[in-house]
């Protein structure tokens, strides 16, 4: 009986003697998804932050035109490294949808935002609010001095006083509205008429919003919110104001900043709970509260300064429509705008 004891005693001594060498398992790695933004690095750079601080999941972000980004998944097809797009506008978001390279995104997720902020195939998600504009100099305008439509901007009295920029993919996104609202040779004829109106061409709607705030130009198209964050920057001097077209005018587009997950992405899981993350009350707060940009769910309120989305008389567009952006980048090369 003691050697049976004995031997036990033995081996249990081995046996923890042995657990107790054995090298120490390696630390999982963290989780990491791959972003292509067609937002810019300066809006967004703090809310990837943010997520990670939160979540724990690493996010490597690859910035850069939204039509550029599409561009590149398309081309890259299969073997994109991007687990998620995070665009600009829902032309890009639809482009890459109808070629087939985006995941379904669950109901739970859907359903978070009105059915006009979202994919009708399930496969895109409108995550804030982003409205078109004329930004116009308080000095030399009042409100009443301006059209009710953006169309009359080719008008002889606007010559070298108005401001746009052709590169940028929220601009092309309202000129795939334009084209969807008034048609092809219609926005054709605007354009070309814009141009030979002496338009002034900037790369940037925050440029613009400058120029008009300075007295370089009187007038310019942007998204509403770029007035804010400059008017935050300086203080709230700025002689600058945001005029919404009236009447249903395409000059008035909501158009959404949206998020998908692509359909070969190596960690869904991740990318999901980023989305999800974007439409969470944290999410929501950081579009409403850093950017300007309207909250799309019904947690959060936008900022006080600006108009109600209900009393924009925004135009009867399916943004869905939106996703010809190769005919909308090709009118632009043919009308002289790019």
């Amino acid at each position: 009986m003691r050697t049976t004891r004995s031997l036990a005693f033995l081996l249990l001594s081995l046996v923890v003697l042995a657990a107790c060498s054995a090298p120490a398992a390696a630390p999982s790695e963290p989780e990491k998804i791959v972003v292509y933004s067609g937002r810019s690095e300066s809006l967004v750079s703090p809310f990837f932050t943010q997520f990670t601080e939160d979540t724990g999941v690493e996010v490597e972000v690859r910035y850069g035109d939204t039509a550029e980004m599409a561009a590149t998944i398309l081309e890259e097809g299969q073997n994109s490294p991007a687990d998620l797009f995070f665009a600009q506008d829902a032309g890009a978001l639809g482009a890459l949808s109808a070629a087939d390279m985006l995941a379904d995104l669950p109901e739970s997720t859907l359903n978070v935002v009105e059915p006009r902020f979202r994919s009708v195939a399930g496969d895109w998600v409108g995550v804030s609010g982003r409205a078109r504009v004329v930004v116009y100099n308080t000095n030399n305008l009042s409100e009443a001095d301006l059209p009710e439509s953006i169309t009359a901007f080719v008008d002889p009295q606007w010559r070298g006083r108005v401001g746009w920029a052709p590169t940028n993919g929220s601009f092309q996104a309202f000129v795939s509205a334009m084209r969807v609202q008034l048609g092809e040779e219609a926005t054709r004829n605007w354009l070309t008429g814009m141009i030979a109106n002496d338009v002034r061409v900037y790369e940037r709607n925050a440029a613009i919003v400058d120029a008009v705030a300075s007295g370089e130009i009187d007038v310019g198209f942007v998204n509403h919110y770029y007035l804010y964050q400059l008017q935050r920057e300086s203080g709230n001097t700025l002689s600058a104001a945001n005029y919404y077209p009236t009447n249903g005018d395409v000059g008035a587009l909501i158009n959404i900043a949206g998020a998908a997950i692509l359909g070969n992405a190596d960690n869904p899981a991740a990318a999901q709970r980023l989305i999800d993350y974007m439409l969470s009350e944290s999410g929501q707060r950081y579009f409403a509260e850093q950017t300007f940009e309207y909250p799309l769910t019904a947690e959060v309120a936008p900022a006080a300064d600006l108009k109600p989305l209900n009393a924009i008389q925004t135009p009867d567009i399916d943004l869905n429509t939106l996703r010809d952006l190769e005919g909308t980048l090709q009118l632009l090369q043919e009308s002289g705008a790019l």
